[in-house]
């Protein structure tokens, strides 16, 4: 699922944006179903109209119209689990990481829902604040996650961790939480996403974002991440297989102001995983290193330049939606 950017929002650049988006959906649609949400029926008729000109597969990509304040689709999409085998869309609370308008991007899923796109599965709004960008789950059972962006005051200030991690459990299915407490990317907005800082590749193998220049900002804490990722043990009480990504070179807008660069913001779809590339010598790297860790998907490189404009990446701005959630 992909929430277009429009001139309503904060984007500053729409049309360059849109360049990053339409390669998106070209990547997306060679492989799978594509859901998209519009602003309005215009804003519907142009991107359709982009898709075309940017030979998308027309035939799996459905556009919606549902009225967004922003884009970034990880965080105010729905999150889906298995229940019994059946699909289940979870809505839980959008509050703009407490920083900015959310109130479209809010009501996004339940408008979908109600709008029978998500066919014959369940349906659940929950109050508790989450988004999809700060969870990182390995499929069996285990959820990682970042104490900095969970525990902060902006989301759900009346629950402890404890109170957080019940929950997650009770509603998400899993019996395992790996809590990381260190980890920055300078620049992220979103307190510390897990998806700016380590994903699961496998149950067994977590890819993460590293820094080896002892002068940036980042380092120290990067450094702690990667200590406690050591710490950490799979389902097996096994280490998990730990592939350092590497750290693109200083990326900083036209006042000054760093970006949030990071390659741990990859998307796994069916048969292909997609990687943020940003014109920078470490893309290559990345490339081969993710590719290491998916040798039976394709790998290919997106430019994310104009996304680190505005605060995010590749994964933030997409949704994955499981098997049978889209209607016939």
């Amino acid at each position: 699922m992909l929430t277009w950017p429009h001139i309503y929002g904060d984007w500053q650049d729409v049309p360059r944006v849109e360049g990053t988006f339409r390669a998106l959906a070209r990547a997306i649609s060679q492989y799978q179903y594509l859901l998209i949400n519009c602003y309005d029926p215009i804003h519907r008729q142009h991107i359709e109209q982009g898709l075309r000109n940017s030979r998308a597969v027309m035939d799996r990509c459905r556009c919606h119209v549902a009225p967004s304040n922003d884009s970034w689709t990880r965080d105010h999409g729905p999150i889906s689990i298995h229940e019994s085998g059946h699909p289940k869309i979870l809505d839980f609370t959008f509050n703009g990481w407490g920083k900015y308008a959310h109130d479209l991007d809010n009501s996004i899923t339940e408008k979908l829902y109600r709008a029978g796109i998500f066919g014959s599965a369940t349906y659940t709004c929950l109050d508790m604040v989450l988004e999809g960008g700060s969870i990182e789950s390995d499929g069996e059972g285990t959820l990682l996650t970042t104490t900095q962006c969970l525990c902060h005051p902006n989301r759900n200030p009346s629950m402890s961790r404890e109170d957080i991690d019940a929950h997650l459990r009770e509603n998400l299915g899993i019996d395992r939480i790996l809590w990381l407490d260190h980890g920055q990317v300078s620049g992220d907005d979103t307190d510390g996403h897990i998806d700016m800082l380590a994903r699961f590749c496998d149950p067994n193998t977590i890819a993460y974002h590293s820094c080896e220049d002892a002068d940036d900002a980042d380092f120290a804490s990067l450094q702690a991440m990667t200590e406690q990722l050591q710490t950490f043990r799979d389902r097996s009480g096994e280490p998990y297989r730990l592939v350092r990504l590497p750290a693109p070179s200083l990326h900083q807008d036209a006042t000054g102001r760093r970006l949030p660069a990071s390659y741990a913001n990859f998307l796994i779809i069916n048969g292909a995983v997609l990687v943020p590339q940003y014109a920078d010598p470490a893309d290559p790297v990345a490339l081969e290193t993710i590719a290491s860790c998916f040798p039976d998907r394709e790998v290919i490189g997106i430019d994310c330049r104009p996304l680190i404009e505005q605060g995010g990446s590749l994964h933030c701005v997409t949704m994955q939606l499981p098997k049978g959630v889209l209607a016939a």
